[in-house]
């Protein structure tokens, strides 16, 4: 049974920094770990995903800004998130994509940017 815990979600004021984790449990090849976010009324789009050789992709509205990584000792990926806008607000969702291309899903962590 494969189970992706998050945590690290809130509130925070425009220009903060938050930290977003996300555990694995379970047996699993793990190919990429990511993290996507959906605000009200918006689809759902990929924010940063890091792969098991340890390449990066980023959203480029959140580069320079928001950094992924992954510990694969304690199978957890984090996303550092400084300087936060507003425009950040939305749900954040933890994913793991496998080497079969099966997609397991976090239950997604709230962050609000606001003053």
């Amino acid at each position: 049974q494969v189970q992706l815990v998050e945590s690290g979600g809130g509130l925070v004021q425009p220009g903060g920094p938050l930290r977003l984790s996300c555990k694995v449990s379970g047996s699993i090849n793990i190919k990429s770990m990511g993290w996507y976010r959906q605000a009200p009324g918006k689809q759902r789009e990929l924010v940063a995903v890091i792969t098991s050789g340890g390449t990066t992709n980023y959203l480029d509205s959140v580069k320079g800004r928001f950094t992924i990584s992954r510990d694969n000792a304690k199978n957890t990926v984090y996303l550092q998130m400084n300087s936060l806008k507003p425009e950040d607000t939305a749900a954040y969702y933890c994913n793991i994509l496998t080497y079969s291309d099966f997609a397991y899903w976090g239950q997604g962590t709230q962050v609000t940017v606001s003053s």
